[in-house]
């Protein structure tokens, strides 16, 4: 992997090269640095992308370290830890029961059944899959409300709604008319999930982030800019890290 040396730092990032681009385009996530640059870039052009932008990738890379530190983290999914869920942590509380599958609810907090008979050493992790099959199916029936609430009364109508694993966006609308939706916006207060909603299925009539889309936004909810802004200022809140072994 290719390494951009800043001062003392280095910086590691994938290149990848791409014909329907025309400009290179860098995205910082908290996983990766990625540089798209043009199919016929050479290296010399790929090299003075980055030494223009070394400033701008060093405070990215610096930020996204803080808020990945910052965000929520789990060691074990045992009684007392916090789980975030719309826009709160809330007490997780574990107990053995009978039978032989794992079982969720909510009750002013997370209540985690598990069989008695299930290994210690295994435990964390199916807990885990629970959750985050617990959280899809949460966010898909919330998602689903939104949808017929402002849908139809407005004239957009989606053919499906998908609630997907999304590295870069917490929503998009195909062409194909299907809105789709990063399942981690369950973390999100309702109010920005419904915002969310709400922006995907405005791209059904518009398909660019012009003045007539951010109009029809601003009809279905007057305050958006209050809900993006809690998205965009919150992003560190939104997952559910699970930290290694120590």
């Amino acid at each position: 992997m290719p390494v951009l040396t800043v001062g003392s730092t280095g910086i590691d990032y994938v290149l990848r090269r791409s014909a329907s681009v025309t400009q290179a385009r860098i995205t910082v996530t908290p996983n990766a640095v990625e540089v798209v640059v043009p199919a016929a870039a050479t290296d010399e052009e790929v090299a003075t992308v980055l030494h223009r932008r070394r400033r701008w990738l060093f405070e990215q890379t610096r930020h996204m370290s803080e808020r990945v530190a910052s965000s929520n983290a789990v060691s074990r999914f045992v009684s007392g830890a916090k789980i975030p869920f719309r826009g709160r942590l809330m007490r997780l509380r574990v107990e053995p029961v009978e039978g032989t599958l794992i079982e969720v609810s909510y009750r002013n907090g997370f209540v985690v059944g598990y069989p008695r008979a299930l290994s210690e050493a295994v435990r964390d992790d199916l807990i885990e899959d629970a959750l985050r099959l617990w959280f899809r199916k949460r966010l898909r029936e919330d998602a689903a409300v939104f949808v017929r609430r402002h849908g139809k009364p407005n004239g957009l109508e989606p053919r499906g709604m998908l609630v997907k694993d999304q590295k870069y966006l917490w929503g998009s609308c195909g062409r194909d008319s299907v809105v789709n939706l990063n399942w981690h916006l369950v973390f999100a207060p309702k109010t920005v999930l419904e915002y969310a909603v709400v922006h995907e299925l405005c791209h059904l009539r518009h398909r660019t982030h012009d003045g007539a889309f951010w109009g029809l936004v601003a009809t279905i909810l007057p305050d958006w800019k209050v809900r993006k802004a809690w998205l965009d200022n919150n992003e560190h809140f939104l997952t559910l890290r699970r930290l290694g072994p120590t």
